[in-house]
């Protein structure tokens, strides 16, 4: 009879499939890596086996301990298989911006499930990576596999990934493409078929709010860098020991909106169900396919699956809120800003002095103006008919703190958001509302806009 002993035993030996109608203007052969068919559904599973069994040989991980760890959800699920086959306990912390099928997936599994915000420091109590390193230590007999520090990633996919595609691309693979995120898959892949041909390219793709691809081009870790972004998987907000940066060719960059549509193209073009980092890697190609000849072959990670993402990318109304297809609407909150969105938004302190606050208005030739307090959150606002009915009754308001004063912060729209909604929000009390951009940069809509938009002028 033909069957494994337990799940474990058929991780890996993933199929390469080639990609057709995505790259029909390409030059090269594409071939995707579907790490879908792991048991896990994603190329985690390999990782997470092997930081087990290494700790395992170790003895840092004990019979019937608990496993820590902060994880974006396919590292948990890999964890959590290979816990119910060996018997461990299983609690992660994940952030706010990952899917709740991903969540759910975990639960599944019988591990306990903690989400944390996203837009946090990683040093931060509050962040996932915080709270899990807190819990390993207050937990008699937990272990934390730490999967952007811990080697052992890296090494899996030198034992197994990089000596698959070698053998299945039978030693022909020109460039290997994969989304950066610990930097185990592809800093593993790369060191294996980088000592088979050092003439191998190795592509990382980025994404916009990440440091990977300024510090790869600069050396600089540079914070100005960062912002919350949306695609998951891929990017962080500091430097995983994983990443080995010297395997890496270049870096590209895929914006949130980009990846969220190949995503959803993947499935329609090719039939391959795949997730959003596989939408990232897919687009960062096509990005660069400049780089590539005739008798090239290129390998694509396609990491993990569609089902992870059915109430995001694949959720129209999900995509329509962030503006990544078009709205129902005629008009959104994209277009009211079109013709200031490369000005900087002008906001003030809530520890500002309302004269400061006031000349500032002057200055730029406002009449409203977002307030944020030191933590760089949104707290209030003013407008200058509050100053105006303000100063009838209190002739000292200039030297009282904006804090102190404030009116209520501005209702913050999605980008997407259409303009029927928008004008419901602005009024007498609420003067404006403020959306961000896919850079991650913030805007003011105000009434202004509004008649433009309503007027066509």
């Amino acid at each position: 009879m033909a069957f494994y002993q337990n799940i474990l035993e058929t991780i890996g030996n993933t199929p390469l499939v080639k990609i057709n109608k995505l790259t029909k203007d390409l030059p090269c052969t594409v071939l995707a890596k579907v790490e879908t068919t792991n048991p896990g559904n994603s190329i985690k599973d390999r990782m997470a086996l092997k930081m087990i069994e290494d700790a395992e040989k170790s003895g840092v991980l004990k019979p019937g301990g608990t496993i820590v760890e902060g994880t974006s959800g396919n590292t948990g699920m890999g964890l959590a298989i290979a816990a119910v086959v060996k018997g461990y306990k299983c609690i992660f912390t994940t952030t706010d911006k990952q899917s709740k099928e991903k969540v759910d997936a975990l639960k599944a599994f019988g591990a306990e499930v903690i989400v944390c915000p996203t837009d946090v420091e990683p040093e931060d109590p509050r962040s996932y990576y915080s709270v899990s390193s807190r819990l390993a230590t207050e937990i008699p007999n937990a272990w934390k596999p730490n999967q952007y520090d811990n080697l052992s990633n890296s090494q899996a996919h030198y034992e197994q990934t990089g000596p698959e595609i070698w053998e299945q691309t039978e030693g022909k693979i020109t460039h290997l493409v994969v989304g950066v995120g610990t930097g185990g898959t592809i800093s593993g892949t790369a060191r294996f078929l980088k000592e088979k041909n050092p003439n191998i390219k190795i592509i990382g793709i980025d994404t916009y709010g990440s440091v990977f691809k300024k510090y790869k081009e600069t050396g600089i870790f540079d914070k100005n860098e960062i912002y919350p972004y949306i695609t998951e998987g891929i990017g962080e907000d500091f430097l995983p020991q994983n990443v080995d940066f010297s395997l890496i060719d270049h870096f590209e960059k895929v914006t949130d909106k980009d990846a969220a549509y190949m995503t959803r193209l993947i499935p329609r073009e090719e039939g391959i169900f795949a997730g959003n980092s596989a939408g990232s890697a897919m687009q960062g190609l096509l990005q660069v396919k400049h780089m590539f000849g005739p008798n090239d072959v290129v390998v694509v990670i396609f990491h993990d699956h569609g089902t992870r993402y059915l109430g995001k990318m694949f959720n129209e109304d999900w995509m329509r809120d962030r503006g990544f297809i078009p709205s129902k609407s005629t008009k959104t909150a994209s277009e009211l800003i079109a013709n200031h969105k490369e000005l900087p938004l002008v906001s003030i302190l809530d520890t500002m002095s309302c004269k400061e606050a006031f000349h500032l208005m002057q200055k730029y030739n406002i009449s409203q103006i977002p307030v944020k307090n030191n933590q760089n959150e949104f707290v209030g606002s003013l407008d200058d008919n509050f100053f105006y009915k303000e100063l009838l009754t209190n002739l000292d308001l200039m030297n009282s703190t904006v804090g102190s004063v404030m009116q209520k912060a501005y209702p913050v729209v999605s980008f997407g958001e259409s303009i029927e909604n928008i004008s419901k929000l602005i009024d007498e009390k609420n003067q404006a509302c403020l959306v961000m951009d896919m850079g991650g940069n913030w805007h003011i809509i105000t009434k202004q806009d509004l008649i433009r938009a309503i007027a066509h002028v």
